[in-house]
């Protein structure tokens, strides 16, 4: 693309929304659907832009879609400044109102968002009933650069980043079967009635997160013939009485159809840690979340450690 000498004045402001969505997405069509338009208006406004900034922002690839040039990606941070910035601008301006309505998107691990985080928030829209919340509960990394969220919580503290972290929880895992799995295979009583016996676990190369391998450390040898990538299909497998698991406290020990094998004997301790983008520390809705999640963890720390097994809510 020709460069030619760029202007203020010449750049359409809105057409940041797009770059933004498309490089987020990698996908003109996608952009599309989040910006309630069709793709002819998406392809448009990034030409549109790219002709103003007198730079090719964007290479198309047949695998990976609309990839970032370099100057894209130099882009990229400033666009994202901007819109952090307008965002709080808009809330400092308009005042409660504006601050405690808008929408934010939680990633959280599968077992966690699903049985704890879901709940929980919840009841943070009875407080604030205008905040609009989308939670996404899966087995996988969130990317906080693609913008897959606004929130994640992860086993991992991240490496680097320009995040706002803070450790949410510690949580307890213990062993788990049904009364009837002990009935039919004989009870276990010490470490060693464990030999042979059947486990469920983790896809070992599959599994997101080294913190998940916990199995072989815990139970050296243990036998394995059901794997899966979810927790909780573990859990389900687990009910059906053919064999033992590892499985979060909070998620196994408030159901009647399991019990604890060897208590106290085997036991994991795991953490949870939170964060979001450093830009968007100003954003009330923000903060607001997450001073909430920090609170029902802690009121939760009982349940989340396994020495209760049933899950509380802050007061209204």
């Amino acid at each position: 693309m020709q460069k030619t000498p760029n202007s203020v004045g010449r750049l359409n402001w809105d057409d940041l929304k797009y770059f933004l969505e498309v490089a987020r997405t990698r996908t003109a069509s996608t952009a599309a659907r989040r910006l309630d338009v069709d793709y002819t208006t998406v392809s448009r406004r990034i030409r549109a832009l790219e002709q103003g900034m007198g730079a090719l922002l964007f290479e198309k690839s047949r695998n990976a879609g609309f990839v970032l040039t370099p100057e894209g990606q130099r882009l990229l941070s400033y666009a994202e400044s901007l819109e952090s910035t307008l965002q709080a601008a808009c809330e400092q301006v308009s005042g409660t109102s504006l601050a405690l309505s808008g929408h934010l998107r939680i990633g959280a691990t599968e077992g966690f968002g699903s049985y704890f985080v879901t709940a929980q928030m919840s009841r943070f829209q009875d407080r604030y009933p205008h905040i609009s919340v989308d939670i996404l509960p899966v087995p996988h990394f969130i990317s906080l650069s693609r913008r897959d969220a606004d929130i994640a919580i992860a086993l991992e503290r991240p490496e680097r980043g320009p995040y706002v972290c803070s450790r949410l929880c510690d949580y307890r895992l213990r062993l788990y079967a049904t009364p009837g799995y002990l009935e039919r295979q004989g009870p276990v009583e010490r470490r060693e009635d464990l030999a042979g016996r059947a486990f469920i676990t983790y896809v070992d190369d599959l599994a997101f997160s080294p913190e998940l391998l916990y199995l072989e450390d815990v139970i050296p040898g243990a036998v394995t013939h059901l794997r899966s990538t979810s927790v909780i299909a573990q859990y389900h497998a687990a009910l059906q009485g053919r064999a033992m698991a590892i499985l979060p406290c909070f998620l196994a020990g408030p159901d009647p159809r399991l019990v604890e094998v060897l208590p106290g004997q085997v036991e994991v301790t795991r953490q949870f840690w939170m964060y979001y983008r450093e830009d968007l520390r100003k954003l009330k809705r923000i903060a607001l979340a997450a001073e909430y999640l920090r609170d029902s963890a802690e009121h939760n720390r009982a349940f989340l450690l396994g020495e209760s097994r049933e899950m509380s809510f802050l007061p209204d």
